[in-house]
């Protein structure tokens, strides 16, 4: 991976925690529009690299919005298997080769294990639409040809929590298995419930994270009706640019993030190799509008601090916070504004960043993959740059890690991730030692 790490730092909570109550990650996988590994997403992240460019999937040609952040080059068929590729929507495929990532990165052999040990592993993981590209052909087909030119497979292709039970029957795994679905917030959500299903001792192991491929003239369309996305179709990679005074809207991404979370106790009996702790999440909703986050931050204000209170860290040893940011006027000040009110004087220590600049938001999938940057900024003491930055804009004045990465300790790290419906989430991942 890029960039030498740092030495490690010393952990800063959770010590006088029992090792069953203690969950660290062991594995992660990526599937994203900068690579299709978290190797690749991370060099690219600390280059600097823009997703962004003209949409493939579709002719897009006359629309509002012209360009994404698309996954390229992704082969599912020689990932999978045609048989199985075929039965399955790419939000489902990105999922699958994600989790298989994360799992061999963990150095599990799921194969290896007895029934009662599959038993307490299990898979939490969601996405935001599900199939919306299965959704899309087969009304086409429903109503140019009929229902009984439908696939067979619409159903298992569609829904959201297929991804995790395609995950369990690839390894046999006969834990927990169901999926959030929280918009924006999905990838977030299903790590804190992975997290909490492990302290309540009902698995030992869990596969989590969030995938989306919204890539098709539904899904696109959908955000550019609601006049969401950014318009700057002359210059695509430099259209995601949070907390510029010049952003217009975000730019739509796709891809899927996994890791693999277990007890600190059985992650040590096994010798396995620990990227960070998960420390403590927090949640809440504004409880103000559908799409609108509330004007002064509320409920980001409140996941954070529910955040903080769950991991025992105290404000000042947060060292980076990957924002939401999505390039949106009223979403970057709001948040901006809360990390002004929960952070107080401290907030000017942060370095804060949004690596949705580079990946465009990846809907569901964002939480997941922007944990894997935060634990991989601990990992390395580097924190990944925002990109695009031209403008300042006075309502958003925090010190972000604009432009170019930064070299910097990083023992804590934050990972904010808010979705439509007023859903908000914040993770907090600490160094373990």
């Amino acid at each position: 991976m890029a960039s030498a790490p740092h030495a490690r730092p010393p952990a800063v909570h959770h010590a006088s925690l029992p090792p069953s109550a203690r969950v660290v990650v062991t594995g992660m996988g990526a599937v994203t529009p900068l690579g299709l590994s978290v190797d690749a997403f991370w060099d690219a992240l600390v280059a600097g690299t823009s997703g962004a460019a003209p949409i493939t999937s579709f002719d897009a040609t006359g629309w509002s919005t012209t360009f994404a952040c698309e996954v390229k080059g992704f082969d599912p068929i020689a990932r999978l298997g045609r048989k199985q590729a075929n039965r399955m929507d790419p939000y489902a495929q990105y999922a699958l080769v994600a989790a298989i990532e994360a799992v061999e990165d963990a150095g599990i052999d799921f194969a290896a294990l007895s029934r009662d040990e599959r038993e307490q592993a299990g898979v939490v993981f969601g996405s935001g639409f599900g199939g919306i590209l299965a959704v899309q052909q087969n009304a086409k087909s429903l109503f140019d040809d009929g229902h009984r030119r439908m696939s067979p497979f619409f159903v298992p292709m569609m829904i959201p929590d297929m991804a995790a039970g395609l995950i369990a029957m690839r390894y046999g795994l006969h834990g927990p298995n169901h999926a959030v679905v929280s918009a924006c917030a999905t990838g977030n959500h299903n790590i804190a419930d992975a997290l909490h299903t492990i302290r309540r001792g009902e698995a030992d192991v869990i596969v989590c994270g969030g995938s989306e491929a919204a890539m098709c003239e539904l899904g696109v369309g959908a955000f550019a009706a609601s006049r969401a996305l950014s318009t700057r179709n002359d210059s695509p990679e430099t259209a995601s640019r949070p907390f510029d005074a010049t952003r217009d809207g975000f730019v739509m991404g796709e891809g899927a993030g996994a890791l693999v979370l277990e007890s600190l106790e059985r992650a040590l009996a096994r010798g396995a190799r620990i990227y960070a702790e998960v420390a403590g999440v927090g949640a809440s909703a504004d409880a103000h509008h559908m799409t609108a986050p509330h004007p002064e931050g509320l409920g980001a204000r409140l996941a954070m601090e529910r955040a903080l209170a769950a991991s025992g860290i105290a404000r000042d040893e947060i060292d980076t916070v990957n924002m939401h940011g999505t390039s949106t006027g009223l979403g970057d000040a709001a948040e901006s504004a809360a990390i002004r009110t929960v952070f107080g004087d401290h907030a000017d220590s942060l370095t804060p960043t949004s690596t949705k600049s580079m990946t465009g938001h990846m809907l569901g999938a964002a939480g997941a993959a922007e944990a894997i940057a935060s634990i991989l900024a601990i990992t390395h003491g580097v924190v990944p740059p925002t990109i695009n930055f031209s403008q300042p804009d006075p309502d958003c004045d925090l010190p972000y890690a604009f432009n170019a990465a930064v070299e910097r300790p990083v023992r804590v790290a934050m990972s904010n991730a808010f979705g439509f419906g007023g859903h908000n989430t914040s993770a907090i991942f600490a160094a373990y030692e």
